[in-house]
């Protein structure tokens, strides 16, 4: 599991995206939000600007994320 510890109150999903090492840029993470290959906290995300919190998680490609303060 690869976490991403959180310099403010939340990360928004694409940052996470970006901050955990799966996509390159935020035009590649938009692409797979867009796609519906994330899962945030199980369900299906389609939003970038997502805001993610301490203790939430997200899947994408098999890889699992955890958010952390």
């Amino acid at each position: 599991m690869i976490t991403v510890k959180l310099r403010e109150e939340y990360i928004k999903l694409g940052q996470a995206m970006k901050a955990a090492g799966l996509v390159g840029s935020g035009v590649e993470a938009k692409i797979m939000i867009q796609d519906g290959a994330v899962a945030v906290n199980g369900e299906t995300e389609y939003q970038r600007g997502k805001k993610l919190y301490d203790g939430d998680q997200f899947t994408y490609h098999g890889e699992t994320v955890q958010i952390v303060k």
